[in-house]
């Protein structure tokens, strides 16, 4: 096989607050000729993640930092065209965390295949991959069954609208918050959310008390701020909370102050439990039997927003911070 030059983002220098098209470059690397045991892979599409932004940060929390000078890593979906290990074979379609690049090599057991069956194969980075196995371990981490009132911030997002959807299936009142009224619509009238209110009308707390007036059993938490604050409030006794994602503060320069009303916890008996999806990745295989099952019945809508092009894979990065997407955000790298 000819000798394959691959273009690849890298991240140049650390953010500060939002980040700029600045802190990034786009480079070509050129890709050696395969080792025994090794797969060459085509990326199809690539995903771009909010927590994505904690790595560009120096230091270490829960996933290290990237590297400066180094391309980005992240969830992608390609097909092999190169095998030297048997486990995979020609246009086997597998997923892997080398994204941000056109072009890669790798181990058998960094990669992850996948089924033709469900089209289009970025549907295994978003609603089948690792933001709806996000969602999915959510409602299982804090045992959401059948007549709860489940509110959803973010829910116009990647993990917000599968969540919710997934604890329709379940038999649960849905209620959602988002940034656009689109968005509102979109959670009402094809992920047959409840209710759900656009954030931007008016206090979060207010909002959420008219659409829950009696209160909420859960608070999938993927925003943070003033919306946990209103959460906390709303909670019943013995209500729960999935603490996924606080996008909210990702920019922030400062460390912001917590909840004011953090002893609602003591006082109403509350559960809050962090979510890390890599702790799931055990249960990967009969998330894909559960939800593919739902998607093969027509009972799960696949939502995406979609970009053309490496090239603007960074402006869909950011995007997602300025609520451009509506489901998952992919980058589409090659016909």
């Amino acid at each position: 096989m000819p000798q394959i030059v691959s273009r690849e983002i890298r991240l140049l220098s650390r953010p500060t607050g939002l980040p700029t098209a600045d802190n990034f470059s786009l480079d070509q690397t050129e890709l050696g000729p395969l080792k025994e045991h090794e797969i060459l892979v085509r990326n199809r599409f690539m995903s771009v993640d909010p927590y994505m932004r904690g790595r560009m940060n120096e230091g270490e929390s829960y996933v290290s930092a990237f590297e400066l000078g180094k391309p980005l890593s992240g969830g992608a979906v390609g097909a092999v065209i190169e095998s030297r290990d048997p486990k995979f074979l020609l246009g086997d379609v597998v997923t892997s965390g080398f994204g941000w690049r056109e072009y890669f090599i790798a181990s058998a057991k960094d990669l992850h295949q996948v089924s033709h069956e469900f089209q289009p194969l970025s549907i295994h980075l978003g609603l089948l991959g690792m933001t709806g196995l996000t969602a999915w371990a959510g409602l299982n981490l804090v045992e959401v069954k059948s007549g709860d009132t489940v509110y959803i911030s973010g829910a116009a997002g990647a993990v917000g609208n599968v969540a919710g959807q997934l604890a329709k299936i379940r038999g649960c009142r849905v209620i959602g918050s988002a940034g656009s009224d689109e968005k509102v619509a979109f959670l009402c009238d094809e992920c047959g959310f409840d209710a759900a209110f656009n954030y931007h009308d008016g206090s979060v707390l207010g909002l959420l008390t008219q659409a829950a007036p009696e209160g909420i059993d859960v608070y999938f938490d993927n925003v943070g701020g003033e919306t946990l604050e209103a959460a906390l409030s709303a909670l019943r006794i013995g209500g729960r909370i999935i603490s996924c994602g606080g996008i909210s503060g990702y920019n922030a320069e400062n460390p912001r102050p917590g909840p004011s009303n953090l002893f609602n916890i003591t006082t109403k008996r509350l559960t809050m439990k962090g979510l890390i999806v890599s702790d799931w990745l055990a249960r990967q295989v009969t998330f894909e039997d559960e939800v593919g099952s739902y998607l093969r019945v027509g009972k799960l809508k696949n939502k995406e927003t979609v970009v053309h092009g490496i090239d603007k894979a960074v402006g869909a990065f950011i995007g997602i911070f300025q609520g451009e997407n509506i489901g998952k955000m992919v980058v589409e790298l090659t016909p």
